[in-house]
């Protein structure tokens, strides 16, 4: 399972995209980036970040680490600013959090450069999760320590949203023309060939226990949160045989 912590201060909201995260400090001494279950986007966006992120790392791709952790609203009533302090108060228990890389530059296509292999790892896994949101207008990749990160994967697996019609919606082609790595002319066979034998059964079973049981219950047409874990994985190991060749807008 994740490692479990908890938030000792609030730090300041990083006011990038829709759900507000926050920087904030924790029992363990680290610093994190936490992404709360109070906002707009609900559980399913942690959840999505949790499989993404902990299934890229076991392919080989560099996430920050994730933790959970554990907030007290009480911390929420002296904010002064009253969308932070709705969302405070409205995340008790357990929410996100990943390691802040302290001086990582975010990531500008025209400004680096990443080798056919590793953009082709990239895409293919990308293609993998269905992550809507790496273009070049949003890369949602970071620069640290002369490397390339990836953040943000709360738009990843849509089909999660309309469980009745996922399989129908995992089945769908994953469209390139406007990934932020397009440009470096990713060598998906050579990625697929490397990463599609490691999808396994074992391997997303491995992952989806890394879902907080908190996150998953009450979902409807599930009797249990191992059901629904089971319903995360088989997409994607489905997805990861063929993927490949379904990748639209790849020269």
């Amino acid at each position: 399972m994740l490692t479990e912590v908890t938030v000792t201060r609030y730090i300041l909201p990083l006011r990038e995209g829709g759900s507000l995260p926050g920087l904030v400090e924790a029992d363990d001494l680290g610093t994190y980036v936490l992404k709360f279950t109070g906002a707009g986007q609900g559980r399913k966006t942690l959840i999505a970040e949790v499989v993404c992120g902990e299934l890229a790392r076991r392919l080989g791709l560099r996430v920050p680490r994730l933790v959970t952790v554990d907030l007290d609203p009480v911390l929420g009533l002296g904010e002064p600013d009253q969308q932070v302090q709705d969302l405070l108060k409205s995340s008790g228990g357990t929410n996100l959090g990943m390691d802040f890389l302290s001086g990582a530059l975010g990531f500008d296509p025209l400004a680096f450069e990443v080798s056919p292999e590793e953009a082709g790892r990239i895409v293919w896994f990308d293609a993998l999760v269905n992550n809507v949101d790496r273009s070049w207008r949003n890369p949602n990749l970071l620069r640290w320590r002369g490397e390339v990160w990836l953040i943000d994967h709360g738009a990843t697996m849509i089909w999660h949203h309309n469980w009745p019609g996922a399989e129908t919606s995992a089945a769908r082609p994953y469209d390139t023309s406007d990934h932020a790595l397009a440009r470096f002319a990713p060598d998906i066979r050579a990625a697929a060939a490397a990463l599609a034998p490691l999808v396994t059964e074992e391997l997303l079973a491995e992952v989806t226990a890394e879902i907080p049981d908190a996150w998953l219950v009450d979902e409807p047409g599930f009797a249990a949160p191992d059901d629904l874990r089971r319903a995360y994985a088989r997409p994607l190991l489905a997805r990861a045989a063929t993927i490949h060749d379904r990748i639209r807008g790849h020269r």
